[in-house]
């Protein structure tokens, strides 16, 4: 699988107001965009791409625009699976 590079994330007044209800701030999905540890493609040609900020594990959602140009879709804490499969990728 090839590697995605998130080089700008697309934010707007919708998905900061978004990603407030999941209590993820604006700086944490920069991070995150930075430094993943894992992606993968959903069935509806996005991505999910987990990482970890601090002890937080957070799974952004995010859709290609152009190349490293992605537009954030919403950022949520990760789910047990997705949790669990960092912790198996840091062993």
């Amino acid at each position: 699988m090839t590697r995605i590079t998130v080089k700008y994330l697309v934010f707007d007044e919708y998905n900061l107001k978004h990603i407030k209800k999941h209590n993820v701030t604006k700086e944490e999905v920069k991070e995150i965009g930075k430094n993943f540890f894992y992606h993968r493609k959903t069935h509806t040609g996005r991505y999910l791409a987990v990482g970890r900020v601090g002890k937080r594990i957070i799974t952004l959602v995010i859709r290609r625009i152009s190349l490293g140009k992605y537009y954030l879709i919403t950022a949520r804490d990760a789910s047990k699976k997705e949790g669990k499969d960092i912790y198996e990728k840091e062993k």
